[in-house]
């Protein structure tokens, strides 16, 4: 009997490499979902404004501003809903690439602009989940592939696969 977890849709079976990559393209939407919730709307961002400005001084913000940062928070929201309820790795994949934009921005503004420190905290987790989705992903891509390799990682899941 296999201990391999059954793809109900394909009646094949899932590699616990591809289960562990869906997980955690679950858990980093689970995490931006929780992260920019309050961004999306302006009584939520007003809260979530003066809650941060009590740990890092941040500056005011004009109703041109509160306006983006509910666009974000609306759009962040419907991506991540997207991922917890169908994590499918090319989704890891996107999530990679905006994680990568949102960490090179965040260190511009922290760097360049010389912005509140607060933003530090929410890089890190940005370049967490970029790194792990997007090694993940290649990792997954790899090991499906069936091509040589002599990276032991892949070889691992490969043979467990």
């Amino acid at each position: 009997m296999s201990h391999r977890p059954i793809n109900s849709a394909k009646g094949m079976p899932t590699s616990m490499l591809s289960v562990k990559y869906r997980q955690l393209v679950r858990s980093s939407a689970i995490y931006d979902l929780v992260a920019t919730a309050a961004f999306a709307t302006p009584w939520t961002f007003h809260i979530v404004h003066q809650m941060l400005g009590q740990i890092s001084p941040l500056p005011a913000f004009e109703p041109l501003h509160v306006l983006f940062a509910n666009l974000l928070g609306s759009i962040v929201i419907v991506w991540s809903l997207l991922r917890i309820w169908n994590p499918q790795p090319i989704f890891g994949l996107f999530d990679t690439a905006a994680r990568t934009l949102f960490f090179i921005w965040q260190l511009y503004y922290l760097l360049v602009m010389n912005g509140a420190s607060i933003v530090w905290f929410f890089a890190a987790f940005e370049f967490a989940f970029g790194l792990s989705q997007g090694y993940g992903y290649w990792l997954l891509h790899k090991v499906q592939s069936g091509a040589p390799t002599n990276c032991k990682v892949v070889r691992y899941f490969a043979t467990a696969a």
